[in-house]
C-alpha cells in the first residue's frame, strides 16, 4: 500500500457520475462520466457499470496496480456505514438502503472504497484545493439536481451521530401550500432552489400569468433555459432568479445562526448563474440574519472546475 500514490474520486449525481484518477498533489490525471439515471431501481446494474467505468479510467490513466483506494461522494451517502439510503434523486436508492461501498469494492476486486455525502465531499475538496482553503468554518451548498450541504466546523466535516448530518436542502422554506419535494415532504428548499426547482418556478409562473417571455417558446424548460433567457434580459426569467436567490439568502441566514460560518460556498451547475443569484442572496441574507452576523459572512463561489471539487474531495477520503 505504501508505494501506491494514486486514488480514484467519484462524484455520484442525480443524472451523471464523474470519475477521476488523482495523484498526491491533487491533480486529476484522467476523468470520465457515466449516466446515473438510466438504471431504474437496479442498484446492482448501476454499481456494475460504475465499476467498469472506474477500471477503464484507471487503465486510461496508466495507473493500473497503483491505486490506493476509491473515495465516493453520493447523495445521502453515509460515511459511517458506506451505504446510500433513501436518496430522492437516485432511482436505484430512493426507496431503500444500498450497501454502496461494499458492493463497489467487491466489483473492483477488493480495492478499498470510502463513501460520504456528495456535498461533504465537495466541501473537503474546496477546503483542501479551492475557495475555502485555509477556512475552518464554512458551509458548502451544492446547487444541482438537488440542494446539498456540507458543514465544516473547526476544520472538521459534521456527520452527526448517524452519518447523515447536513441535509440543509430539506429544511422548510415554504410552510403553507409548499411544493412536494422528491423526499416526500412539502416546502423544502430543494423543491425551489435546485436546478429542477428553478425550472418548475418558471413553468408555474408562465402557466399563471400572461407575461411575455422567451420561455414560452421552450417546450421542456430547464434551468439552463431560464439562465439563457435571463442573459437576454427576459423579465420573467430575471424574476425567477431573484425569487430563487431571495429564498436561498433567507435560508442562509438560518444556517448562519447554527454554526457562525466565515462563508457560504456555492458549488454546482446552478451556481454558474451567479450574476443573477448573488445580489438577491446577499440582500436577503443580511436582511434576515441576526445583527451580530450582518455583513460578516461572505457568499463565495467555487474556484474549482465544475467536477473537480467533488472528485478531489471524494478522493481525499481514500488516502
Amino acid at each position: 500500500m505504501v508505494d501506491k500514490q494514486y486514488v480514484v474520486g467519484i462524484d455520484v449525481g442525480g443524472q451523471t457520475s464523474k470519475i477521476g484518477v488523482v495523484d498526491t498533489r491533487g491533480d486529476v490525471l484522467y476523468q470520465t462520466v457515466i449516466r446515473s439515471d438510466i438504471y431504474g431501481d437496479d442498484a446492482e446494474a448501476f454499481l456494475a457499470a460504475l465499476a467498469d467505468a472506474v477500471k477503464d479510467c484507471i487503465k486510461a490513466s496508466g495507473k493500473e496496480g497503483e491505486i490506493r483506494g476509491v473515495g465516493v461522494g453520493a447523495p445521502n451517502g453515509n460515511y459511517y456505514t458506506g451505504e446510500v439510503a433513501y436518496a430522492p434523486n437516485l432511482a436505484w436508492a430512493s426507496k431503500k438502503s444500498v450497501k454502496f461501498a461494499k458492493i463497489l469494492s467487491k466489483n473492483l476486486d477488493g480495492i478499498p472504497v470510502t463513501l460520504t455525502n456528495d456535498a461533504n465531499a465537495a466541501a473537503m475538496g474546496e477546503m483542501t484545493y479551492g475557495a475555502a482553503r485555509g477556512m475552518k468554518n464554512f458551509i458548502m451548498i451544492t446547487l444541482g439536481t438537488g440542494v446539498g450541504s456540507g458543514i465544516v466546523i473547526d476544520g472538521n466535516v459534521v456527520y452527526g451521530h448517524d452519518g447523515f448530518a447536513g441535509e440543509l436542502g430539506h429544511t422548510t422554506v415554504v410552510r403553507h401550500n409548499g411544493r412536494t419535494c422528491g423526499c416526500g415532504r412539502q416546502g423544502c428548499l430543494e423543491a425551489y432552489c435546485s436546478a429542477i426547482g428553478v425550472a418548475r418556478t418558471a413553468r408555474e409562473w408562465l402557466e399563471h400569468s400572461d407575461e411575455p417571455s422567451l420561455l414560452r417558446e421552450v417546450e421542456n424548460i430547464t434551468s439552463k433555459d431560464v439562465y439563457e433567457a435571463a442573459r437576454e434580459g427576459d423579465k420573467l426569467a430575471l424574476s425567477v432568479f431573484e425569487y430563487t436567490g431571495t429564498l436561498l439568502g433567507r435560508s442562509f441566514a438560518d444556517f448562519i445562526a447554527f454554526s457562525a460560518p466565515e462563508a457560504i460556498v456555492l458549488f454546482g451547475g446552478l451556481a454558474r448563474s451567479k450574476e443573477f443569484l448573488y445580489e438577491p442572496m446577499l440582500k436577503a441574507m443580511n436582511e434576515s440574519v441576526l445583527k451580530l452576523w450582518r455583513d460578516k459572512v461572505k457568499i463565495i463561489f467555487s474556484s474549482l472546475k465544475e467536477s473537480d471539487a467533488a472528485i478531489l474531495g471524494a478522493s481525499a477520503l481514500a488516502w
